[in-house]
């Protein structure tokens, strides 16, 4: 094989590991997390800019679930496996925080006035802010393997 071929092959090979994250599932997974971004992202600016003296945690904490969504929508579009990583990485945090704000609003409802993406474990928005990240992390590891 020449030097040639072998850069040629190298490059087909990044092309595939990069595709990989945004094949089948992983097309649903993009799409999904694309829409969360639009409604945290936007939900948050408008709450942040109109009434953010209300409930300041749970305004900020939507802008940063907005980011998070931003960032993982990104990584998947972007593939490759230090992305994958990164992902998977940033999807356990997201999940760690949907169950822990999730927690939060049930045992103590007062400290948040009014709702987060991940207030009641995502319930506002159908339960995917809880649905999601699990899913994700699955695809994540069966990217990994395939």
């Amino acid at each position: 094989m020449t030097s040639g071929e072998a850069e040629v092959a190298v490059d087909e090979e990044k092309t595939t590991t990069r595709n990989r994250l945004i094949s089948g599932p992983g097309t649903l997974l993009v799409w999904l997390y694309g829409v969360m971004v639009v409604g945290a992202v936007s939900r948050s600016v408008y709450q942040i800019a109109t009434e953010f003296d209300r409930a300041p945690l749970a305004y900020s904490l939507s802008a940063l679930a907005g980011v998070v969504y931003g960032f993982i929508t990104y990584t998947l579009v972007r593939g490759g496996e230090t992305a994958r990583k990164a992902a998977l990485v940033c999807c356990a945090a997201e999940l760690v925080g949907v169950l822990t704000v999730g927690t939060w609003t049930l045992v103590e409802p007062s400290a948040f006035p009014d709702a987060t993406v991940w207030s009641d474990f995502g319930m506002g928005y159908v339960f995917i802010p809880v649905l999601l990240p699990l899913s994700a992390i699955y695809w994540l590891r069966k990217a990994r393997t395939a």
